[in-house]
């Protein structure tokens, strides 16, 4: 897959200044605030910074944290893992796999058939209808 690489003053152009903060500086929104916490439709979810497909609202699932939560990536070379040591715990953190913005992270409390939870910013976050 080719990489999206831009300066950051053209990330600020694309994307809002909510988008930028989580998407680019790696910040997260306020549980139960982000607009796919809730949302039911069919279809996929693209990465809002660069237009690439992540997750399937087949994989959706309501975990209860607060943010859009799914059990796996609609493909596994869409989704890259991090190590993130940040607010003195160890998380994983997920980023785009094509432009590098962060999405949120994955933690192994997710119900079957993966058993993870990839919870993720609905600000990272576009939708496609099917």
């Amino acid at each position: 897959m080719d990489k999206l690489n831009l300066s950051e003053a053209e990330w600020r152009e694309r994307l809002t200044p909510v988008q930028y903060h989580v998407l680019r500086e790696a910040g997260t929104e306020r549980a139960f605030t982000g607009d796919y916490n809730s949302f039911k439709g069919d279809g996929i979810f693209t990465c809002a910074a660069c237009g690439l497909d992540l997750f399937d609202s087949a994989d959706k699932y309501d975990s209860g944290s607060g943010w859009p939560s799914f059990t796996q990536p609609i493909a596994p070379d869409h989704v890259s893992d991090h190590g993130d040591d940040s607010h003195g715990m160890r998380r994983v953190e997920n980023r785009c796999a094509r432009c590098d913005s962060h999405l949120g992270h994955v933690f192994p409390d997710g119900p079957p058939p993966t058993g993870l939870r990839y919870c993720i910013n609905s600000v990272s976050l576009g939708f496609k209808p099917r």
